[in-house]
């Protein structure tokens, strides 16, 4: 079997690492140049747009996915007769800000307060709406914190048009969340569902930090496997899915979720029966979906920007290097560590965290 990944870097790398444990070779696309995940698999440098290629790509393999969100939806169209998962229309709502809200509204999933804004007086009208502080993002292409602007007063609002305003926006009700997870769904051709366990994350500077899995309560999970399972079947959901949600008490509210492998969900290598990244394979190839247990407590630490040599020296855990070089606020690779007690599993990630940069 062959599976064809419109993508090459570490989500595509450990995509293909899977893919050699399961007897699957994948393809990929991709304009970089040397990209993280030409160790595990061809990789044909072009445009993610690129016909010839994408077409090409199609003819060769038995299915086709991509290992990030903003793939033009019309690149999809050169594909042909080949299978693509997740489907075309969970990538075009996940592309647009105001599209994926109202998905969520759609499906009852509860969610912060949002107004779409496309000029000067539709911002202050946000303010009517939501309150202060809210969040300005651009509707598209923003990602591990880029393209948004935390409006604390009025006085903000100018500059916020100015940053953003050339482009569709939509402002978000400031939420005083007490912590964030995200649950992480896999569903197969067949309509087979697994979901993982919760997993906490710890953002900075709108970079993932750190993410430790389990969370210690059934009815945060259940809660959140029932939204995972909603839009798994309601978009005839074809992969992984990850959905990222504000905890706040007792309740949760959708944040936002991402069609395809997740950052939070890299501990599952490790610390899963089966990884996420093997049940993606396994969901586009309609295989029988691997169970979604823990094995343990586990901790993943991003390495943001530099490798040190304190963490390559750890032993504490399994460092996964993504071969990219060095720049500041780039995910260059991550820890894993597992421990026998939430405790346990907490002091490794403490160890792993402070042979880090200090900053």
């Amino acid at each position: 079997m062959r599976v064809g990944i419109i993508g090459a870097g570490q989500l595509g790398q450990m995509l293909g690492i899977a893919g050699r444990n399961l007897g699957v070779e994948c393809r990929f696309v991709d304009p970089g140049e040397d990209p993280p995940a030409a160790i595990c698999g061809d990789v044909v440098r072009a445009a993610y747009d690129d016909a010839d290629a994408l077409a090409a790509l199609a003819d060769a393999c038995d299915v086709i996915t991509y290992e990030f969100e903003n793939v033009p939806v019309e690149a999809l169209q050169h594909l042909g007769d080949t299978p693509v998962y997740p489907p075309a229309m969970a990538l075009r709502l996940a592309q647009d800000r105001l599209d994926e809200k109202r998905l969520f509204d759609e499906l009852e999933i509860p969610l912060p307060g949002y107004h779409p804004v496309g000029s000067r007086a539709a911002l202050r009208d946000a303010v009517d709406h939501l309150g202060l502080p809210m969040v300005i993002k651009t509707r598209r292409l923003g990602y591990d914190g880029k393209g948004q602007y935390l409006v604390r007063d009025a006085a903000d609002l100018d500059a916020a048009w100015d940053e953003l305003g050339s482009v569709p926006l939509i402002a978000e009700q400031w939420v005083a969340f007490d912590y964030e997870v995200s649950c992480i769904g896999a569903r197969n051709v067949d309509g087979d569902i697994e979901i993982y366990p919760l997993s906490r994350n710890m953002h900075s500077g709108g970079i993932l930090r750190t993410s430790r899995s389990p969370v210690d309560s059934d009815a945060l999970l259940e809660t959140a496997s029932k939204y995972v399972r909603q839009m798994l079947e309601h978009l005839d959901y074809v992969g992984v899915l990850a959905l990222e949600l504000f905890v706040v008490g007792d309740k949760l509210l959708a944040n936002e979720y991402a069609p395809r492998v997740h950052n939070s969900g890299h501990w599952t290598i490790e610390g899963s029966e089966t990884s996420q990244f093997e049940n993606h394979l396994r969901a586009v190839l309609n295989m029988p979906l691997g169970s979604a247990e823990s094995r343990g407590h586990a901790g993943m630490v991003n390495l943001i920007g530099e490798i040190t040599a304190a963490t390559r020296a750890q032993d504490v855990g399994e460092l996964h290097d993504y071969g990219k070089s060095s720049r500041p606020g780039r995910k260059l690779g991550h820890v894993t560590v597992i421990g026998d007690t939430p405790e346990a599993r907490d002091a490794l990630v403490e160890i792993i965290d402070k042979s880090l940069p200090q900053t």
